[in-house]
C-alpha cells in the first residue's frame, strides 16, 4: 500500500536531477567549464566557502561546547537562536546582516568610522553571509558529538592535573573529531551553495562576490546551457559530500 507513494516520492526527488543530466551539453562541457567567468566563480566559491568554514570552526566549536557542557539559564533559548538560520529564509538573513553590519548598521557604522572596514558588497561580505547560514550545521554536529562522548576520560585527565584547555585539546577534541569533521564538511557544502543571503548582503559583482549559485542564476537568464554546466558542478559537490558522510548521516540500520 505504501509502495506507490514511496515510488512517487522517489520520482519527485530524482527526476529533476535526471533532467539536469539529460539536458546537460556534454559535448561542450569541458570547454564551458574552462571559460574564464566559470573558473572565476568557482575559485571565488571555493575560497569563500573554505574561509567561512574556518570561521565557523573557530566560533562554532566553542559554542557547541558551551551548549553541551555548561548548564546556564536560558540555554534552550540560546540553542534555539543558534538554529534559527536553518529555517530562516536566506534573504531575510541577508537583510538582517545589512541592518547590523551595513555602513549604517548597528555594528557596521562603528566598524566603518573606527577601522574603515566595510563588509557589504565585498568578498569579506560573502564570507560573513556564508558563515551566518552555515554555522548551525557545525554547531549541531559538534554538540551531538560532545553529548555522546564518554566524559570519564575527561574526568580522569582532570584528576591527573590537566587544565581545562589541555583536557579539551588532548582528550575532548580527539573524541569528538568525527563529529567536527562531519560538521565542517556539511558547513562547507552549505556555504558553497549559499545564494539568498549572499546576493542580499554582498551583491553580485564579477570576481568579487559572484559565487557559483549567483552565476547559475545569472546564466539562466541569458545562457541556459551555461547554467546547467554550473549546476552540474554544484550537484557533483553535493554527491561527493553525501558519499563521504554516508556512514554517519544516511546509512541504513
Amino acid at each position: 500500500m505504501l509502495v506507490l507513494p514511496a515510488l512517487l516520492g522517489l520520482a519527485f526527488l530524482v527526476l529533476p536531477l535526471a533532467g539536469l543530466l539529460v539536458r546537460a551539453p556534454w559535448a561542450t562541457l569541458l570547454e564551458r567549464l574552462t571559460e574564464q567567468h566559470v573558473l572565476e566563480a568557482l575559485r571565488l566559491s571555493l575560497m569563500c566557502a573554505t574561509v567561512a568554514t574556518a570561521v565557523c570552526l573557530v566560533l562554532g566549536v566553542p559554542l557547541a561546547w558551551l551548549l553541551a557542557r555548561v548548564d546556564f539559564p536560558g540555554r534552550r533559548v540560546v540553542r534555539a537562536l543558534v538554529t534559527v538560520p536553518l529555517v530562516l529564509p536566506p534573504v531575510v538573513g541577508g537583510v538582517a546582516l545589512l541592518l547590523v553590519l551595513g555602513r549604517r548598521g548597528l555594528a557596521g557604522q562603528w566598524l566603518d568610522t573606527t577601522f574603515g572596514i566595510t563588509l557589504p558588497f565585498t568578498t569579506a561580505g560573502v564570507i560573513v553571509a556564508e558563515a551566518f547560514v552555515a554555522m548551525p550545521f557545525l554547531v549541531i554536529s559538534v554538540e551531538g558529538a560532545l553529548r555522546g562522548a564518554d566524559q570519564r576520560f575527561e574526568e580522569a585527565a582532570a584528576t591527573l592535573g590537566a587544565s581545562r584547555l589541555t583536557v579539551f585539546r588532548r582528550v575532548t577534541l580527539p573524541l569528538i573529531m568525527p563529529g567536527v569533521v562531519a560538521g565542517a564538511v556539511l558547513c562547507w557544502a552549505r556555504a558553497l551553495g549559499e545564494f539568498g543571503a549572499t546576493i542580499t548582503f554582498a551583491g553580485n559583482f564579477p570576481g568579487t562576490t559572484r559565487t557559483m549559485p549567483l552565476a547559475v542564476y545569472l546564466a539562466l537568464e541569458t545562457e541556459p546551457e551555461a547554467a546547467i554546466v554550473l549546476s552540474l558542478v554544484l550537484l557533483a559537490v553535493s554527491v561527493v559530500i553525501l558519499a563521504s558522510l554516508r556512514d554517519r548521516w544516511v546509512s541504513a540500520p
